[in-house]
């Protein structure tokens, strides 16, 4: 009687740097614009907090004052204003940084700081997160800053001009050159460098804390269960967990430096004040609100950066794990 010869082991052919620099770029890319969909109307309320003018009477007295007026006098596409660039940038922000924290994870390995064959220690992480918001930041710097002229017009008369992307690129290009383009460099570099540390870092820390915590729940199950436990990814709502955390830590430990940037890319070209630097705008900033200046907008922006960030780290661990490219 003829035997069934077993069945060959089939070789899983390691992905090629090309195709998981790929996949980073397209489904950070969706995860992105589904993240800037999420937070766009909070984005709007902060940037209109933020670049209050501190010597006139505020225009908003907080976050829930600025949504009333905003749908009062715009409706909610008002709080939509100027979507198409962020979309964009939100595109460009989230595959950026994916693409080069797996770049300086591969800076690690290469140095020798870790190994191979085991997972990188948790301050390799948040140094691969610092590594990615300073790359980051250079092509994030001229989006946000469209972004933010496009959510805060200058008045006009009765009311606000709405003004869309190209009129404002071509506008900046004829007052201040390409350079013009890197107004609140210093401010983005500060609060990418040191957000997208916490960003990564913390999502990995939650993430490690919650898998030691289901490996110990498992130790007294079947060795399949602990397996599972130690092998499997987390349940959907620890994920979701692991990715607000990692959002809010982004948006609350630099929030200072990304008020000082929204103040300098607002302020109208030739406006008195529109030439200060950065250290200059956080001195004028301090003399006329103090502390509390630097953290208008903190908690509507926090708040926002929970459920945008959960379902960011969500949607691109998602599709690098059931559609990977090969």
């Amino acid at each position: 009687m003829a035997t069934t010869p077993p069945p060959q082991a089939v070789a899983i052919k390691p992905k090629s740097s090309a195709m998981e620099a790929l996949e980073d770029i397209i489904y950070g890319s969706i995860a992105g614009i589904v993240g800037k969909y999420i937070e766009y109307p909070f984005d709007t309320v902060k940037v209109r907090l933020q670049s209050q003018p501190s010597h006139l009477p505020l225009l908003y007295t907080g976050p829930l004052d600025c949504f009333r007026q905003s749908l009062r006098s715009d409706g909610l596409s008002g709080l939509y204003r100027g979507i198409s660039a962020p979309l964009f940038g939100a595109a460009i922000e989230t595959s950026s940084l994916f693409f080069f924290e797996r770049l300086g994870r591969d800076a690690v390995l290469r140095l020798g700081l870790a190994r191979p064959d085991h997972p990188l220690p948790l301050p390799a992480l948040w140094f691969t997160g610092a590594f990615a918001g300073v790359f980051t930041s250079f092509l994030l710097t001229p989006i946000e800053l469209v972004k933010c002229k496009i959510q805060v017009p200058a008045p006009s008369g009765g009311g606000v001009v709405a003004l869309r992307p190209l009129p404002v690129i071509r506008d900046i290009f004829r007052h201040q050159g390409l350079r013009g383009f890197w107004r609140g460099q210093l401010g983005t570099l500060i609060r990418e460098a040191g957000g997208c540390a916490a960003w990564f870092g913390s999502k990995e820390t939650a993430t490690k804390l919650m898998r030691d915590g289901n490996v110990r729940a498992a130790a007294a199950g079947t060795e399949g269960e602990q397996r599972r436990a130690r092998e499997d990814p987390l349940p959907l709502w620890q994920q979701a967990v692991a990715g607000a955390s990692a959002g809010m830590s982004y948006n609350f430990l630099f929030f200072p430096a990304d008020t000082v940037k929204s103040r300098m890319q607002t302020t109208p070209i030739g406006a008195e004040g529109g030439g200060r630097g950065f250290g200059a705008e956080t001195a004028a900033l301090w003399k006329e609100a103090g502390v509390k200046g630097f953290y208008r907008g903190c908690g509507v922006t926090v708040l926002r950066s929970a459920p945008s960030s959960a379902f960011i780290f969500m949607v691109f661990d998602g599709m690098k794990k059931y559609l990977p490219m090969q």
